[in-house]
């Protein structure tokens, strides 16, 4: 017969001696303790990227095993804030959610200002990607992309500048299509281009489907194409411009390579040169925090869901956006987004 006394002691003594084996922590777990991890936003408190901030930062914190503060650096569509990072100190305690297409399509027309190499950045992984849709006002001349093309004025799309994502993508849909169009920039951040369209000083804006939601849900704006081979969960009655309208090869090329631009989507980066137990540390952490069941829960609850993609996969598709044209293409593109 066993003696349950014996047994609880030697039950006591495996977790004596397996306590400290548990309480053991890796240098870099030992580094993050009680640090602070600045998570940076290259744009204004309010819009999708700091909404976005602020809802993974507590999940990040807990993985990290140090507090998360989200710092709003706006300027120049968030470029300013991501020269700023590539500069950065290398010591794991400053990250960036960027937004990764007008971030490699700067880099790519070689816009002014641009100093940071994404490729060289430290990539932590993907957030989330969003396909992008185009939206009307309410009080727009048109109900069906086959009827913008016969406006027979241009069609008026905001932005605020011709690579902020909004400039851009309506410039290459506007290639695709062959459509006579005005893109009107200006505007501070995406809240005001789209305010512009509820309120008639546009017809179009192009836009993530999180971001058109926030519009559509007020009858403000009505999505009406989805500007990509899939349908959005968000929209799933809404059709895609290759079920409304014959495409040919040379505009299938352009939705298809704006569309493989969005899959950097909203990605979290770091500096150049981390130390690379630090760096894998991050990556990790990254993929525990962004995987949480509970965060998932509740961004899916926001409308503002978390598909956490790979480290790998976001410098994958930077490099296909960016390295992976020939020079004609990467000049074409320049010469649409830019108008030269």
């Amino acid at each position: 017969m066993v003696n349950p006394l014996r047994s609880l002691a030697a039950a006591a003594l495996t977790l004596f001696f397996a306590a400290p084996a548990a309480r053991a922590q890796s240098p870099e777990e030992a580094y993050y303790k009680g640090k602070m991890v600045r998570l940076v936003v290259g744009y204004g408190p309010g819009g999708g990227y700091d909404t976005y901030a602020r809802l993974i930062a507590p999940a990040l914190a807990k993985a990290l095993g140090a507090s998360v503060v989200v710092e709003n650096q706006p300027g120049a569509g968030g470029l300013t804030a991501l020269d700023r990072m590539y500069r950065a100190e290398p010591d794991g305690l400053q990250i960036m959610i960027i937004n990764g297409t007008p971030s490699a399509l700067a880099q790519l027309v070689g816009q002014q200002g641009v100093r940071y190499d994404l490729a060289k950045m430290s990539h932590l992984g993907i957030v989330s990607d969003a396909p992008r849709v185009w939206t009307v006002g309410p009080g727009a001349p048109f109900k069906t992309p086959a009827e913008a093309l016969k406006l027979g004025r241009p069609v008026i799309w905001s932005a605020g500048g011709p690579l902020d994502g909004l400039g851009d993508g309506a410039a290459m849909a506007c290639e695709a299509l062959k459509m006579n169009c005005k893109v009107l920039l200006g505007y501070p951040g995406s809240n005001e281009a789209a305010l512009a369209v509820t309120k008639g000083e546009a017809d179009s804006i192009y836009q993530s489907d999180i971001s058109a939601q926030n519009y559509t849900r007020s009858g403000g704006t009505r999505v009406f194409s989805v500007l990509g081979r899939a349908r959005s969960k968000l929209f799933p009655d809404v059709p895609t411009i290759f079920e409304q309208l014959p495409l040919d090869e040379e505009a299938q090329w352009w939705i298809d390579y704006r569309a493989k631009a969005e899959t950097l989507g909203r990605i979290l980066v770091a500096p150049p040169g981390l130390p690379a137990a630090r760096l894998a540390y991050l990556q990790v952490a990254v993929k525990r925090g962004l995987s949480d069941p509970a965060l998932i829960a509740e961004g899916a609850k926001m409308q503002y869901p978390i598909d956490y993609g790979g480290a790998e996969d976001a410098r994958k598709a930077m490099i296909d956006v960016v390295a992976n044209l020939s020079d004609e293409r990467k000049a074409r593109i320049k010469a649409v987004v830019l108008k030269e």
